[in-house]
């Protein structure tokens, strides 16, 4: 660290790339704040004593207490473009927001909902799928879910102002993160992509294209009308929602060289009609940010990075650790450009049992990072208990180094935070300071305290002169 402050002082470094280097070290230190804890008030249900053998068979039976975010699952997240809110649904319909700005040392603290979504005959019946703030403000977010509706809910009452109802099951839902138009884009069970325009209230404009339900869609960043959509037939299409057709063709695996006119600008493009992206359903989708490249995860438990401006295959390999077997969306995530050198991004996938990071354009496997818990985990609901595999439903970006969050069937949400050595050495600090130390580091400081003493002393005892 000093040679880099020495470097950027000199101008040896610059100060963008002395940046890039403290985010990226920050962002390859990420792992799991187990003390970070959400509680979503929901109790574990009690046993009942005349049932289990009297009272000393329950005094006998120890068990932990349990919390939960959402006890019957959590499906969903989103956090608001502030870093400040976050927002979570359950397979149970609830929907609960958190003050993330509570926790004020970042990695040791259980948080409380600050509000909780009322059920009520205006709110979701099923559990929701997917979950996204504004992409200017945090004023109102969009809520989907398994009954077919598409709402629209104001954070500070958290009362639907607008819904939707859109006949098909509700796997993903986007809204442009640069657009002036408010369009929405729903991935259902049918085999079109739907859009939904916020402004004029119509829901009847669909993209038809794939042969089977779309799982997922994700707006460019920076080109506002192009969308990409995959679904089961294993396609992702590109669209330009301007055009009376729409669609700009489909992405190809077998071609690495690409057709130029990908970004939807139309400068001699020939339409590629034909081909698959994955040998199986395509369940993920993201950008990045700088738009430049297109990542999609599907069943074949494949990731392929695709060039956006050719639509080339760039024939990155991520090797044989990837697993990707539910048919919903599986969320992906991509660090932002401007946090690392070039061509150096993170990528972050949502496996098993596991958080893999991962160097987007090599394919490198960086860190396992490891879910704690069984692999079954026991959830309740309104119609009882039931054992799920546990695994990773979504995950939230906060600002540029602030960690990600995520979801998980078991009913937590767990944060994944940048912890750097100097940051682990001033918990342990802290802890010794609250526990104590131990008998032999006590006798040990002991010692050297009367060692220092006794000099003290004797100096001080001394007297000096000076001839």
């Amino acid at each position: 660290m000093n040679q880099l402050l020495f470097d950027r002082a000199t101008g040896t470094l610059d100060p963008q790339a002395f940046t890039r280097l403290q985010t990226s070290a920050l962002l390859y230190s990420t792992q799991l704040a187990s003390k970070l804890c959400f509680d979503g008030g929901e109790k574990e249900v009690t046993i009942d004593s005349q049932n289990s053998g009297g009272t000393d068979a329950v005094a006998d039976q120890v068990l932990d207490k349990k919390i939960w975010a959402h006890q019957a699952g959590t499906s969903a997240l989103s956090i608001d473009i502030d870093g400040r809110i976050l927002i979570s649904g359950g397979a149970d319909s609830s929907i609960k927001l958190w003050d993330l700005e509570q926790c004020p040392n970042g990695a040791n603290a259980t948080l409380n909902p600050s509000a909780t979504v009322a059920r009520t005959t205006s709110t979701h019946k099923f559990g929701i799928t997917h979950l996204s703030f504004y992409p200017f403000d945090s004023a109102a977010f969009l809520s989907s879910s398994y009954d077919h509706h598409l709402k629209l809910y104001s954070t500070e009452t958290l009362q639907p102002s607008a819904d939707f109802n859109l006949d098909s099951i509700l796997y993903n839902h986007a809204l442009s993160p640069i657009a002036d138009h408010l369009v929405v884009a729903c991935a259902t069970q049918l085999p079109s992509v739907r859009l939904v325009d916020l402004r004029s209230g119509s829901s009847t404009h669909a993209l038809p294209g794939h042969r089977g339900a779309v799982l997922t869609v994700k707006w460019s960043p920076t080109l506002e009308h192009i969308l990409a959509s995959g679904g089961v037939d294993g396609t992702i299409h590109l669209w330009d929602i301007r055009k009376s057709s729409g669609s700009l063709g489909v992405l190809n695996l077998e071609d690495s060289i690409g057709v130029p006119g990908f970004d939807g600008l139309e400068r001699g493009a020939r339409n590629r009609s034909a081909g698959r992206a994955h040998g199986g359903p395509v369940n993920g989708l993201t950008w990045t940010s700088d738009g430049q490249y297109l990542i999609s995860a599907g069943h074949d438990d494949r990731v392929r990075v695709w060039n956006a401006s050719t639509g080339a295959n760039t024939l990155a390999n991520f090797g044989p650790t990837i697993k990707n077997g539910h048919l919903s969306n599986l969320p992906l995530v991509v660090s932002p450009t401007s946090l690392t050198a070039a061509r150096k991004e993170l990528f972050f996938f949502p496996n098993e049992k596991e958080l893999l990071m991962f160097e987007l354009h090599e394919g490198k496997l960086l860190k396992r990072l490891r879910i704690p818990g069984p692999l079954m985990a026991s959830v309740r609901s309104r119609t009882g208990a039931r054992n799920i595999k546990n695994r990773i439903t979504a995950l939230a970006w906060r600002n540029q180094t602030d960690g990600i969050f995520s979801a998980h069937t078991d009913g937590q949400i767990r944060a994944w935070l940048p912890r750097t050595k100097e940051d682990e050495a001033q918990d342990l600090e802290e802890e010794n300071v609250l526990s104590g130390p131990s008998t032999g580091e006590n006798e040990n400081g002991k010692r050297k305290r009367q060692v220092l003493d006794d000099i003290f002393r004797d100096l001080t005892k001394q007297k000096i002169s000076f001839g």
